[in-house]
């Protein structure tokens, strides 16, 4: 069983049904059914055009349904003649979901929660660490989501800014490496940048290529994390670099600037630095005050506090820090990094082995164990 081609296939499959007139949530279901079938048939009878298989057998799914309970779907006018086995357009409609999902009907937070979910393959756990909401908060409003949109004929795409905040959510979970969708979300954001002249696409664009210029870099040998400043440079993709801030030049130059030219503009910084002791903190800090202007995201802010340290000391980025709240994700680990900085290796140890008590994936919690273990060493040693 080829599971790789039923992934590749669903989000076409999905959107055929959706353009044929099928409310998303009942597409979204048949859709998943016909997958089952799949799994149960395909290897004792694979079929020679998989996706007219799956088509077919999705929309007899989707028509038995509606067929079931036409008085709450109210979907007569839509039921239409059965489909014939046979190919398929081969169109990829995955960055056409993401328009869609991004209903009018919703609002962004919910459009985006819905996409990710529906579209993206993430879990609702990952889509309320991304948020950072609790599980089941998102899990409600994941469910509201699909009730709002229950019903209602998907022919009104949504605003640009709310794919892009999807596709920028996918690339990050996919970067973390708990699911592998960087490279897709790069895929549709070049798609989508080919189609719309947009500054701000061509920044999340550009931020994604320079973030991903990064990523064999990342981890050791034995998987373990590799933190910015320790990374081999040399096995940046330098290709990758260029590509990224050339087409960051030219979203910039428009003067229109959004949020993610200026983190593109952070990791240029970043990448334009032959070492980690030649990196430009002070202009990256200069950076990140227009990302606070920006979105006065605490996220921001906590990453700016880090920036500050590197550029002012660390106990002027403790003093940033000091501002923020101390139940935000990764504040512990970075205040143990800016006590390691300021000398303090017993508050730095303890303050590590909390953040990795708290850290949310296992290559993090190893790597601030490891660091907790390394400076309470030294400090026997020492």
């Amino acid at each position: 069983m080829n599971e790789a081609l039923l992934r590749s296939l669903t989000p076409s499959v999905l959107g055929i049904l959706v353009r044929r007139g099928a409310d998303f949530g009942d597409a979204e279901d048949a859709v998943q059914e016909a997958l089952v079938e799949a799994v149960r048939v395909w290897p004792a009878d694979m079929p020679r055009e998989p996706k007219g298989w799956l088509i077919t057998v999705a929309w007899r799914r989707y028509l038995d349904a509606a067929r079931s309970d036409t008085a709450r779907r109210r979907r007569e006018d839509l039921v239409e003649e059965e489909p014939a086995p046979g190919p398929a357009p081969g169109v990829d409609d995955t960055l056409q979901l993401y328009f869609l999902c991004a209903h009018p009907a919703l609002t962004p937070s919910s459009a985006v929660a819905l996409t990710l979910r529906a579209v993206g393959g993430l879990t609702t756990r990952q889509i309320a660490q991304a948020y950072l909401v609790p599980e089941a908060t998102m899990a409600q409003r994941i469910s509201r989501a699909k009730r709002t949109v229950s019903g209602v004929r998907f022919d009104q795409p949504g605003d640009v800014a709310t794919v892009l905040r999807v596709l920028y959510l996918v690339f990050n979970e996919g970067y973390s490496g708990d699911v592998d969708l960087a490279a897709e979300a790069i895929r549709l954001t070049r798609q989508l940048a080919a189609s719309i002249d947009h500054p701000e696409v061509a920044g999340l664009l550009a931020l994604m290529l320079l973030h991903h210029a990064r990523r064999s870099a990342r981890t050791g040998p034995d998987g373990s994390l590799v933190p910015l400043a320790e990374q081999d440079r040399g096995r940046w993709d330098t290709v990758m670099i260029a590509e990224g801030v050339a087409i960051l030049q030219a979203a910039l130059a428009r003067d229109r600037l959004g949020e993610f030219q200026a983190q593109a503009a952070i990791a240029a910084l970043h990448a334009d630095a032959p070492t980690a002791g030649e990196t430009d903190w002070v202009q990256i800090v200069e950076w990140y005050d227009e990302l606070v202007r920006l979105t006065d995201s605490p996220v921001v802010r906590l990453n700016r506090a880090v920036a500050v340290g590197e550029a002012d000391g660390p106990r002027a980025g403790l003093a940033a820090l000091a501002a923020l709240d101390d139940a935000l994700p990764r504040h512990t680990a970075v205040a143990a990094y800016l006590h390691e900085r300021d000398g303090d290796l017993e508050t730095a140890a303890r303050l590590y082995a909390e953040a990795a008590r708290k850290a949310s994936n296992l290559a993090e919690r190893d790597h601030l164990t490891r660091r907790a273990a390394r400076l309470t060493q030294l400090r026997r040693t020492g």
